[in-house]
């Protein structure tokens, strides 16, 4: 089996607080295979976002990748690189969809230039081929009229033309690695699935690998491989799309999947997962799902759960899972 394009080692993220540095990310582990979809998805606040920014390394201070961690990305430790062979892998080798692409274009610079110094940064070209380059890359994520968009700025378009404007910045240099952040946020329900569409099938069509952070399982069910299921900070549990989805097995990740609206339950109420997640600082020693957890024994509040292994792809972080695979 060949190495992962993309493999996160025992990733620790830390900010400051009064008592000192808590780790809002902690030990997490992760792979991506060359060409594949991995679906990180988890409730707001417990880190995807954070995750993707040290990826890149754009962790906002006084944010801090603590010396424990390994990014390794195609055979190179990401956090050894000096800030200029880091400057040409970000944008490069590896691309990134901005949550919020209402915000992230700048308003007083066409998008056709925007896309434009995305291509420059990496390629030295003239401007009439680096406008060509952009035209086509326009094209490619099926912008319309994509020469007579090219001087259009963003308050012209609309949100699902300017999610494909980032899309396009994004694919500029042709990256291995493409960290789509929420990339459906704040769109409709069709402008969404033509958005997964694009983005699946720009992974088909370039064997460009996707980590795609999401809370939504419809979209997971749309675009991933495989998936990561993550909570306070941690994966809980991993496997592929058919295994998570039909038959989830950490309490976690079986909550959030009952809680998806479904038509033939129309009038019913829905599922909740009750309490809230515990702020990071503030973790509970065992576990951290325990305190919300209807299935959670003395165990689980006092040892905090490694993998367990349920197939050659899927593993779930709990104790029960242990003592239901292992009796």
């Amino acid at each position: 089996m060949s190495a992962p394009l993309l493999s996160v080692e025992n990733l620790v993220l830390t900010f400051p607080a009064e008592t000192g540095r808590i780790a809002v990310v902690d030990k997490l582990n992760l792979t991506i295979a060359r060409g594949e979809t991995l679906a990180l998805v988890g409730e707001s606040g417990c880190g995807k976002s954070l995750t993707a920014l040290a990826i890149m390394r754009l962790l906002p201070k006084p944010g801090r990748v603590e010396a424990s961690s390994r990014i390794e990305f195609d055979g190179r430790n990401l956090l050894e690189l000096s800030v200029p062979e880091m400057r040409a892998v970000r944008g490069g080798a590896i691309g990134m969809i901005f949550q919020e692409p209402m915000t992230s274009l700048n308003p007083v610079t066409t998008v056709g230039d925007q896309v434009l110094e995305a291509v420059w940064l990496h390629e030295k070209m003239s401007r009439s081929a680096a406008r060509e380059r952009v035209v086509e890359l326009l094209h490619m994520v099926g912008i319309p009229d994509p020469r007579a968009r090219f001087s259009a700025y963003p308050h012209q378009l609309s949100g699902g033309l300017k999610q494909r404007v980032m899309i396009a910045m994004a694919m500029a240099m042709r990256p291995r690695l493409l960290i789509a952040d929420e990339p459906t946020t704040a769109l409709d329900a069709t402008i969404r699935a033509q958005i997964l569409a694009l983005l699946r099938q720009l992974s088909f069509d370039t064997g460009t690998a996707v980590l795609l952070i999401t809370h939504d399982f419809g979209v997971v069910n749309e675009i991933a491989d495989r998936v990561a299921v993550m909570y306070a900070g941690m994966i809980v549990e991993e496997g592929t799309r058919r295994e998570l989805l039909s038959h989830p097995r950490h309490p976690y990740a079986q909550g959030l999947l009952k809680s998806i609206p479904r038509p033939e339950a129309r009038g019913n109420k829905l599922l909740e997962i009750k309490g809230v997640v515990p702020r990071p600082g503030r973790w509970p020693p065992g576990c951290r799902f325990a305190p919300r957890c209807p299935s959670a024994f003395d165990r689980c509040q006092a040892e905090l759960p490694h993998r367990t292994t349920l197939s050659s792809s899927q593993g779930a972080w709990c104790h029960l899972v242990e003592y239901e695979v292992h009796t």
